[in-house]
Parts: C-alpha cells; sequence; structure tokens
C-alpha cells in the first residue's frame, strides 16, 4: 500500500498558502501536524450541531455530544490495539499524560531507594516528571546511554535491570536523532525484573503503527495534535489493572462518584482521570483525525516517510559542511537533525523562512541530548504523509541559498 501524496495534500488546506510570497513547504510535523479537511470538519460541525456538555444533561444535543466523545475513545482504542475503551484516558496531550502516570501511579508505587531507568535521548516532557518523582520520593534515576550513532546501548544497560528498576520510561522514536528504538525488548527485560514501562508515543504513534498489546507495555502516552488531529487533546492508555488501582490525577467535577462535605468517592475508569469539562471538541477531533490516519494506513505513512527520509539524507549529504544527527535512514522515523558548517541552527531556519521553507531549530526539548551531542541547537526537517520529494528538493535549495548567502566555503561532510 502507497500514498497518493498529491491527492493527499489536497485535503489539507493550509498546505495552499504561500509565506513570504513564495509556496508553503512545511517541514516541522514532528512539532505539529497539519489538519486534514475531515477534522476541520468534524469541529465545525461539534460546535454548529453538538455544542454541550457530556455525560450531564438530558437533552438530545447533549446526548449526541456524548455519544461522539465516546465514539472518539472507542476510535483511539482501536487506532492503538486497547483491550477496551476504558483504558484510553484523553488529557490535554502527551505531557499530561506522563504527568499523571507520575503522580497517581508514581507517587504509590515508587519509593526510595527504587530506580527509575529512562534514556539520554528523552524528550522534557518524559525527563522532568521522573526528576520531580525521584525529589518527591527519593527515587534514583539512571540512564541507558547511547551508542556514537544515537542508538540505545541496551548491553551497557542490563546493570540496570534487577529488582530495584521499578519503572522504565522509554521514547518510542526520538524527536531529534529520528531512532526508533526498540521498546518491545525494553519490555521484555523491565517486565522479566517486575518493573512497570511507559512509553512516550508523541513522535511514534503518529508515524508508525502501534499496537499496545503487542508491544505490551503498560502505558503509552501521546498527543493528538501530532497525528492530524487538534491541539489540546492527548491520550493515556493505560493497562486497566494499574488504572483501576491507581488514585484520582486532579480532583473536580465528573471524576467523582458521590460526595458528601468531608469526603468522596470516585467515578469508575476512565472518567475518574477526566476531572471536570473535557475537551469534547478536540477528542471528537482526534476521532476523525484516527479513522483519516486508518483510511490512509500507517504502514503507507511510515513507507512514504521513509522514502522521504532517504532522499533527504543522500541529497543533504552534497551539502557542504552537512553534520546529521542520529542513525542512517533505515533505523530512523521521517526526521533529519543537522548542523550546516558553522552556521547557527536558527539562523538556518529564519533564512529558510524567507524561502518559504519551514523547519525547526534549537534543542528541540532535550537539552540533556543536545549537551552530550556537544552542540547547543540543531536544525530539524521533519516530515508526514503530505509531503513531497519536491520539498525536499525545496528544502535542499533553500540551504545551498544560505550557504552562498553566509560566505561558507565547501569542507567535507560528516556524519554522526
Amino acid at each position: 500500500m502507497s500514498c497518493d501524496v498529491q491527492k493527499l495534500r489536497e485535503d489539507f488546506p493550509l498546505l495552499r498558502q504561500t509565506m513570504r510570497g513564495k509556496p508553503l513547504v512545511y517541514l516541522d510535523s514532528a512539532a505539529t501536524s497539519q489538519k486534514p479537511r475531515a477534522v476541520l470538519d468534524t469541529l465545525h460541525t461539534y460546535y454548529e450541531r453538538w455544542n454541550a456538555n457530556v455525560h450531564r444533561g438530558i437533552y438530545e444535543i447533549s446526548d449526541l455530544a456524548t455519544q461522539h466523545y465516546e465514539a472518539a475513545r472507542a476510535a483511539v482504542a482501536r487506532f492503538i490495539h486497547a483491550a477496551e475503551p476504558a483504558e484510553v484516558i484523553f488529557t490535554r496531550n502527551a505531557t499530561e499524560a506522563i504527568n499523571l502516570v507520575a503522580r497517581a501511579w508514581g507517587d504509590a508505587n515508587v519509593k526510595a531507594g527504587d530506580v527509575i531507568l529512562l534514556t539520554e535521548m528523552e524528550h522534557h516532557s518524559n525527563l522532568v516528571p521522573w526528576q520531580l518523582l525521584a525529589q518527591r520520593t527519593g527515587a534514583r534515576l539512571e540512564f541507558i546511554p547511547l551508542d556514537g550513532q544515537g542508538r540505545l546501548d541496551l548491553a551497557a544497560a542490563e546493570k540496570f535491570f534487577n529488582d530495584r528498576l521499578r519503572l522504565v520510561a522509554v521514547t518510542q522514536m526520538s524527536n531529534v536523532l529520528g531512532t526508533i528504538n526498540p521498546v518491545a525488548a525494553i519490555i521484555r527485560h523491565a517486565h522479566a525484573v517486575g518493573a512497570v514501562v511507559l512509553v512516550d508515543g508523541a513522535q511514534g504513534c503518529a508515524h508508525i503503527a502501534s499496537d499496545a498489546q503487542k508491544m505490551d507495555c503498560d502505558f503509552l502516552a501521546f498527543s493528538g495534535h501530532k497525528m492530524c488531529g487538534p491541539t489540546g487533546i492527548g491520550v493515556l492508555y493505560g493497562r486497566k489493572r494499574l488504572l483501576e488501582a491507581m488514585p484520582p490525577f486532579l480532583g473536580g467535577g465528573e471524576m467523582i462518584s458521590v460526595v458528601d462535605w468531608r469526603e468522596f468517592t470516585w467515578n469508575h475508569t476512565p472518567w475518574k482521570f477526566e476531572a471536570g469539562t473535557p475537551a469534547i471538541a478536540q477528542a471528537i477531533g482526534l476521532g476523525a483525525a484516527v479513522e483519516y490516519l486508518e483510511k490512509v494506513g500507517l504502514d503507507a505513512i511510515h513507507a512514504h516517510e521513509d522514502t522521504l527520509v532517504r532522499y533527504a539524507w543522500e541529497k543533504l549529504h552534497e551539502l557542504p559542511g552537512f553534520r546529521p544527527y542520529g542513525p542512517p535512514p533505515d533505523e530512523r522515523g521521517g526526521l533529519v537533525a543537522f548542523t550546516l558548517d558553522d552556521l547557527h541552527a536558527h539562523d538556518i531556519a529564519q533564512f529558510l523562512d524567507q524561502q518559504g521553507v519551514a523547519i525547526r531549530a534549537g534543542h528541540h526539548c532535550a537539552m540533556p541530548l543536545h549537551k552530550k551531542l556537544g552542540v547547543a541547537a540543531t536544525a530539524r526537517a521533519s516530515f508526514y504523509l503530505y509531503n513531497t520529494t519536491a520539498e525536499v528538493d525545496a528544502l535542499v535549495a533553500a540551504l545551498r541559498k544560505a550557504l552562498t548567502f553566509f560566505g561558507i566555503e565547501t569542507k567535507t561532510t560528516v556524519n554522526v
């Protein structure tokens, strides 16, 4: 199965516009993806026809809103192969989902002397919540190191898989290196010593088929806005037995069953974790995004991105001073983070903006990783189902113009 990219591009209105008087080349989907018409229409329809609170109103449009909201939960459960919709909790984003686990599961299960195992490539959202948990409990943070090409060195991490290990939190795919991690193998090692595993799927779930049951993860967090859905909606998948044993994360309406002056009983899973009025429109929009991605096919999307990143890898290596970070194309997802000779990443991105090419520049919320790489910032081009090889050519042409503009002499390319 393959993507008909030109036909798919017709579904994304934003891609038709110009930037700085030039056709927009959007290469920042790792930060946020564009939204297809099916999602935009769903949001419009909700506000025009079903705008009411869920689970509470005994009238028709409230009932319709509830039906669509819970249908979106079922769609997400199907998308990640959860055992049942009750294992899907709606959050604001992946960051909140991870913080929910750190608080509701971590505070109840992690104690002084326990080990929390992360990796050296984690986004701040899968680092800082565990730092806070370690500070609260006296647990110790350890890290799976990287090898010279941005892969996890599992052999060097074997010493951490023992009876002190309580939790492993690992990214499915690095937002800087593009590395697709062997999460199933990590989960097997962790479960063998009784540890729980959270997978940060913010980058992975949008691009590769993610089966929570086959993966055998205990928790999986991801964001809607990176997978053609609206902003303000994320997902926490959790094993039902773990979710049922966890106390609520936030208190208020919806997450309760009975409330008295001095005590309350909480609602059933998943609603005990969805305090207050939820992001109803956003959740329904995410349901539409999931259906859109399923129609295209995650395998087709991944294959298309693989073609793009291989093409980009070849073309970018023709540039003088090009230095990529991370493994070769056959071990990475659809993004390339790089430096270009002596140019600062921000200067590269600003120059490309003038050429109508939108990329990311900075530490990409991964400051410790950039410190390990020995660079303050990288430029990052990231691809999705709607990108084309012609847009890769536009990226390379703009970078050549940048080199000329800044007067950079030709140097040999370097691989990391």
